[in-house]
């Protein structure tokens, strides 16, 4: 038996929680794990230069595993910029206007990442 107490509560939001949370972690994870590589790629003897950052980009397991980090980050972005607009922006139609900048900018950025990265 179920009893009500008062007027029905209004829930709001998506409830995304833990899987927001998860996402967050792995794709943070995998920009440390990146950062590791790319510093201990850094600290080879030899001149800091054009040549040797070429050189770090230049095999294809690097240029993957950096666009994989690209993605992660804008996943990472993501989920952030859509919770502050969802807590802190009230009206929808300015909400859902910054979540579609949002989304186009992060796009852009992840497409100018395979440009910069496979010479495209």
């Amino acid at each position: 038996m179920s009893a009500s107490y008062g007027r029905r509560r209004n829930v709001v939001g998506a409830h995304y929680g833990v899987g927001d949370w998860l996402a967050q972690r792995l794709s943070a994870a995998l920009m440390a794990v990146f950062t590791l590589v790319l510093l201990l790629q850094l600290i080879l003897p030899g001149p800091l230069g054009y040549d040797k950052w070429a050189g770090i980009f230049a095999a294809q397991w690097m240029k993957v595993l950096t666009f994989a980090v690209v993605v992660a980050l804008g996943w990472h972005a993501w989920i952030g910029m859509r919770n502050i607009f969802m807590d802190y922006v009230k009206p929808i139609g300015v909400r859902l206007v910054l979540m579609a900048a949002a989304i186009t900018w992060l796009l852009g950025c992840m497409g100018w990442a395979v440009q910069v990265l496979w010479r495209l």
